[in-house]
């Protein structure tokens, strides 16, 4: 399997499963949670799809450093605007958002480790 078709099925998988749990933990805040997910999801997603495409590159550490950036400022724009504009209770959205964020960034590990093993690099 190709890195790039591992992270499309992890980032689905772990999409599913945060809207699964996002359902059965905080049914009554499944609105907040799925925005700030969809957000990390269009955010996250591409940025972390480039990441894969570097591996072996000389610009990898220019775009892990992109990635990692991306994720704080996510955080601290959901924490310092949105949550207080629309008035969500911050520290189940904060947390399910760093949890999302930290899912993603293990999936990128385990995708650019599985396209070393194989010898995969694009």
């Amino acid at each position: 399997m190709s890195p790039r078709t591992a992270y499309a099925i992890g980032l689905a998988a772990i999409a599913a499963a945060s809207a699964a749990a996002g359902r059965v933990l905080a049914p009554r805040l499944e609105g907040p949670l799925a925005a700030t997910w969809g957000a990390a999801l269009l955010v996250q997603g591409p940025l972390g799809w480039w990441l894969v495409r570097s591996v072996g590159r000389p610009r990898f550490m220019g775009v892990w450093v992109t990635g990692m950036a991306a994720r704080l400022l996510l955080v601290a724009a959901v924490g310092f605007v949105v949550i207080p504009a629309l008035r969500w209770p911050a520290g189940p959205i904060l947390i399910a958002l760093v949890v999302l964020l930290i899912l993603m960034l293990a999936l990128e590990a385990v995708v650019v480790l599985l396209g070393q093993r194989e010898g995969e690099t694009e």
